[in-house]
């Protein structure tokens, strides 16, 4: 099953996305994500003008091999860029490879671990009343687990809160916009919202938080350690994980959750955190830690350790990686959460997939390959618009380096 075709198809239906799309000698074609928030065109061509020329004329079944042909065989290895672009790749085959099984991803990975995946959503305001009243309207829509985020008093904006509180997309300009940071303000106000939440709904539904690595390890123990009384099910990315060990201090005084990774490119980023039990929930996600054939890796370490994966899965993934993500979560035995935040109708249009949501999990669907279609004429329409994410200065106009 030779590969005779492989194109990138760029598309901004609400938000860039970037595809990767592979076609065989049979007629089957598989597609995969290579969307990186922000970096969009330098996958783009990383893909056109170094991995697809290499790619013509390969065996599409021969998944580890290519994988293994695309990160040995490059000099300068990992990083977002490459991960990506190699993600994009393997997703793509493992579509393929489904497909002519007509089969379910999730059957070939080697079938259910679960009847259905447990998601967590997005609630936040920019007051604590906004964001509690938020978190009602998750419960109501059936979520068992929601993550919690709220404005800072005395600051003007707090990335991670929105005006739209469904369809969140942080990317918000065609050049960098920057906000102002203060870890002391924040530090003194997120328990008096968790405080509020456990309060107003009691402890029946997960809570979980995201300090978007904003704390050092001292300031991430004490916020951990000020959350314990409210059982939150993950504190998230409190501490940037380039240095590793740094969490050594933020593990030792508290028994609050831990999760990272969601910036992650390989197993190397991960490995001292899982094999010293330094966290509790591994986050990397399929699109950025190269692919299906990789997260296998870091799934298989961090289980030797009890750590379990709760993947990221925001609306800077595209659909084909959430559908990707819920097959490898309906397998992957240390499963503890999937993050799901919903995509736009436009996305959806563009993405037609056969995933759903329903009562709090995500079900997957039965449709050969990883379920996720792109409909390439309505992408057309949606041409790609320059966005970047937001930096942070604290308030004496320091650029925060956290």
């Amino acid at each position: 099953m030779k590969i005779i075709e492989a194109k990138v198809i760029v598309t901004c239906p609400s938000r860039n996305f970037v595809t990767l799309k592979i076609v065989t000698d049979e007629g089957i074609y598989g597609i995969g994500d290579a969307t990186l928030n922000g970096r969009e065109l330098a996958v783009v061509s990383y893909l056109e003008d170094h991995l697809i020329p290499c790619l013509l004329g390969k065996d599409a079944s021969r998944i580890e091999d290519i994988w293994q042909y695309f990160y040995r065989g490059a000099y300068w290895r990992r990083g977002p860029v490459g991960m990506t672009a190699i993600a994009a790749i393997d997703v793509a085959l493992w579509d393929i490879k489904a497909k002519a099984a007509n089969m379910p991803l999730y059957q070939l990975l080697g079938g259910r671990s679960r009847d259905g995946v447990m998601v967590y959503g997005h609630a936040n305001g920019n007051t604590i009343e906004e964001t509690v009243e938020e978190v009602g309207r998750y419960i109501d829509m059936g979520y068992k687990a929601i993550r919690a985020q709220t404005g800072v008093p005395g600051l003007s904006s707090t990335y991670g809160v929105s005006k739209d509180k469904l369809f969140y997309e942080p990317a918000d300009a065609n050049l960098p916009s920057e906000n102002i940071w203060s870890t002391s303000k924040y530090l003194n106000s997120v328990p008096k919202l968790f405080e509020t939440l456990r309060d107003t709904y009691g402890y029946d539904h997960h809570l979980l938080h995201d300090a978007h690595h904003r704390c050092t390890p001292l300031e991430a123990a004490q916020l951990g350690k000020s959350l314990e009384p409210y059982k939150l099910f993950w504190l998230e990315d409190a501490v940037p994980a380039e240095l590793q060990e740094g969490f050594r201090l933020f593990r030792q005084h508290t028994t609050t959750p831990i999760a990272v990774g969601e910036v992650f490119s390989s197993i190397h980023d991960c490995q001292q955190l899982i094999s010293e039990q330094l966290i509790d929930y591994i986050r990397t996600t399929i699109v950025h830690a190269g692919g299906i054939s990789h997260l296998r890796r870091i799934a298989h370490l961090a289980e030797l350790y009890h750590i379990r994966t709760g993947f990221h899965g925001a609306t800077d993934l595209s659909p084909i990686t959430m559908g990707a993500a819920v097959h490898f979560d309906t397998w992957v035995p240390n499963f503890g959460i999937q993050e799901y935040m919903r995509h736009t109708e436009e996305t959806d249009a563009v993405f037609p997939h056969d995933y759903r949501f329903e009562k709090g999990f995500m079900k997957v669907g039965e449709k050969p390959g990883h379920g996720v279609d792109i409909d390439e004429s309505l992408a057309a329409k949606y041409p790609y618009k320059p966005a970047y994410l937001p930096v942070n200065r604290l308030e004496d106009g320091t650029m925060y380096n956290w």
